[in-house]
């Protein structure tokens, strides 16, 4: 039986792993190097005094070859001690993994308890940390943007909630989808841990883990008794001032990584901040003009980087996105967890610009057309009008 290959590409609208640009590819396909060598002392050299940029903060910032859940582990086992309080925001499906891999690891976790369509509630931390006067919680962790919910939280207020009850949890923030999309801000907000990923923001494939880590993390580090090897920030930073890894790096996916930050720079941070806040307001207003609702509530906490869109009661949202896959070759983001068959994701960060929002959209737009989903009005015309406003 034959098989018929769709013309065109693939459009991959998944809110990560993103669309790898043309120059990061041809970046990557290089002869590997020594990395025992000057010359990868050099690109190590030049792509550490440049990456804490992208986390805002002026603290090291360690590299691993990991998916972000490594991050995630990376962060606790360093800082922690076998059984220590651990404190999660649940913001939706991703902070409910942290959590489920922190326990893995023997510590005893705590989740605060939300509706997975808002941010981290500051007042029911508060409260909850108000109660905890012997300071039992070691660590407070929230994602940043939550990826399967199309909603961010303010990292700022729970650093506020953090010292205005002077409690002295390690203050750790997933910036995994937010990272090189929405401002992060590690100094700013006095975060402990910043963890992200290479595969979203940063427009590389899978396969880095980064740990953005304050002086306060560093001091917790020399104290912590959670066994750790590979993961040990003491041996990656002694080696990094060598400009070397203690292990074998991912050597191609660091000569990406170093392209990616010159891209970044090219473009300027704050212009790659309001790129992804323009096409998340169009695709908003797209979403609107469909009559279809957002699985975020509150305006202040929409998310650059992905929109999470409810199906109408009696549609089948995974359904929807395979009809999209077989007839437009586009890939659009399913709903995890609790949200699975109700939620489809549109994601627009990394590498995307006017053209290929409308492209997506399009995509979308035709796709409930045919899948029987009449729209109020042309959502294509809507995310239009609001790219010639802004």
């Amino acid at each position: 039986m034959g098989y018929n290959r769709p013309a065109g590409r693939h459009w991959l609208q998944i809110p990560g792993p993103t669309n790898v640009p043309d120059r990061i590819l041809r970046a990557m396909d290089r002869p590997t190097i020594d990395h025992r060598g000057p010359e990868f002392q050099d690109l190590t050299r030049h792509i550490l005094e440049r990456i804490g940029a992208v986390f805002g903060t002026a603290d090291p910032v360690v590299i691993y070859p990991s998916s972000g859940t490594g991050a995630w582990e990376a962060a606790l086992v360093n800082t922690l001690s076998p059984g220590d309080h651990v404190l999660i925001c649940e913001t939706g499906h991703f902070s409910n993994l942290w959590a489920q891999l922190a326990r893995g690891l023997g510590f005893e976790v705590e989740v605060l308890q939300g509706d997975w369509r808002r941010g981290a509630d500051s007042v029911q931390l508060e409260a909850r940390l108000s109660e905890d006067t012997d300071h039992a919680i070691k660590a407070l962790c929230l994602v940043h943007n939550e990826t399967s919910t199309g909603v961010t939280s303010d990292i700022g207020a729970a650093r506020e909630v953090l010292d205005a009850l002077g409690h002295p949890a390690l203050l750790m923030v997933d910036a995994v989808s937010s990272l090189g999309c929405i401002e992060v801000r590690h100094d700013g907000w006095r975060v402990d841990v910043t963890v992200s990923g290479s595969q979203k923001g940063l427009m590389l494939p899978p396969g880095l883990g980064f740990n953005a880590i304050s002086a306060t993390a560093r001091d917790a580090n020399r104290q912590a008794r959670q066994p750790r090897g590979y993961w040990d920030w003491q041996s990656i930073l002694a080696t990094n001032a060598q400009g070397m890894f203690p292990y074998t790096p991912a050597t191609n996916l660091l000569f990406a990584l170093d392209t990616a930050l010159d891209m970044l720079n090219e473009e300027g941070l704050e212009n790659v901040f309001a790129r992804h806040r323009r096409h998340a307001r169009a695709t908003r207003a797209a979403v609107d003009a469909w009559g279809l609702a957002l699985v975020a509530r509150r305006p202040e906490e929409y998310s650059s980087a992905v929109t999470a869109v409810s199906m109408p009661e009696g549609f089948d949202a995974d359904a929807f996105r395979a009809h999209v896959l077989e007839r437009f070759d586009m890939s659009l983001g399913s709903g995890l967890a609790k949200l699975q068959g109700r939620v489809f994701r549109i994601g627009h960060l990394g590498d995307f610009n006017d053209l290929a929002l409308m492209g997506t959209l399009a995509g979308v737009e035709l796709g409930l057309a045919e899948f029987g989903i009449a729209s109020k009005t042309s959502g294509i015309s809507a995310a239009m009008q609001t790219l010639k406003q802004s």
